[in-house]
């Protein structure tokens, strides 16, 4: 049977109690070898070697100059690390990981062969529970039954990843006949808890704490080398960073696109302001957008998109802090 998509839009006031949304822009880059650890160690700003198989981290791949390739969660999965991200900024990171690569006992690579779907609600956590013995939650983020891994991310709203094999996981999530949205309620909910989204126009443009990635224990200080290192602690410690990732909420007559520029006023006259990440428009008119601006901008201040003038912004609060 195949797997029905809802094609509605909602806002997130309008996200029914319980519900499914098929990952399909979400891809992984695998590692597996007798050196994938030590190797991704000196790779990524997560501690890798602090992992076991129900640790879930969140990290990124970074290049020399510490511009973020991809933003990932890191899990294993059958052996293998697994690197969750979207699809679009897996082929950046893959080439770079590849390259070095050669040098170690590692063989890395895309997925092709898993299936990724999010379950959401009360409804959805007891359906889990009738077919896992366990259920992740924050002491053990992530479980493995048989071929399947269902890793838990904490929230405003509880979410479960399962990841199995293509034909497994679409038959079961059919047997919940749950509604099932498209890929793109995953990026409302990711706008809204203000984890990066990194679209093509973004890619090894920002350093990590432009991405809040150290305010969501994206990045180990302790750790040692790694690619891009250099370049992070100096931005941590030497206060060097004047930009942060924030969401924005508020109605637009065309839809916003990674890349677009956002505005703010300064008297009658209106300055970039920053530049969009990611968007969601709902059906209603709502658009949620996740943007990097200044860290200092005006909580208060008039923001629109550059194109479209008669657009009206507002910040919404992030579930986390950035002061240091």
């Amino acid at each position: 049977m195949t797997l029905i998509i809802s094609p509605s839009l909602p806002s997130l006031e309008q996200l029914p109690p319980s519900f499914a949304i098929a990952l399909t822009d979400l891809g992984a880059i695998t590692l597996v070898g007798e050196e994938q650890s030590k190797y991704l160690q000196g790779q990524v700003t997560c501690d890798v070697s602090s992992t076991n198989e129900h640790s879930l981290l969140i990290g990124a791949h970074c290049n020399a100059k510490g511009k973020v390739f991809s933003a990932f969660r890191f899990i294993n999965h059958n052996n293998e690390h697994l690197l969750l991200q979207p699809k679009v900024s897996l082929t950046a990171s893959l080439t770079e990981l590849k390259k070095f690569g050669v040098f170690a006992k590692v063989t890395i690579d895309a997925t092709k062969e898993l299936a990724f779907y999010a379950l959401i609600g009360e409804q959805a956590k007891s359906l889990l529970k009738q077919h896992f013995e366990q259920l992740p939650d924050s002491l053990t983020p992530v479980i493995h039954q048989g071929s399947a891994s269902l890793v838990y991310i904490a929230g405003k709203q509880e979410r479960y990843i399962f990841i199995d094999d293509i034909g497994k996981a679409e038959e079961l999530i059919n047997s919940f006949s749950l509604t099932t949205y498209s890929h793109n309620v995953w990026s409302l909910l990711e706008i809204t808890e203000g984890f990066p989204l990194l679209a093509e126009p973004a890619i090894a443009e920002y350093v990590p704490q432009m991405l809040n990635l150290q305010a969501i224990n994206g990045i180990s200080f302790t750790k040692g080398c790694y690619l891009g290192q250099e370049t992070v602690a100096r931005m941590q410690y030497l206060g060097k960073n004047k930009r942060a990732l924030f969401a924005l909420l508020g109605k637009t007559e065309m839809p916003v696109n990674a890349g677009d520029i956002l505005e703010k006023q300064l008297g009658e006259n209106w300055r970039k302001a920053g530049d969009v990440l990611a968007s969601y428009q709902a059906d209603n008119g709502d658009n949620y957008i996740q943007a990097v601006l200044a860290s200092d901008i005006d909580q208060t201040g008039a923001i629109r998109v550059k194109h479209q003038p008669a657009s009206a912004l507002s910040l919404s609060a992030l579930p986390y802090s950035l002061s240091e």
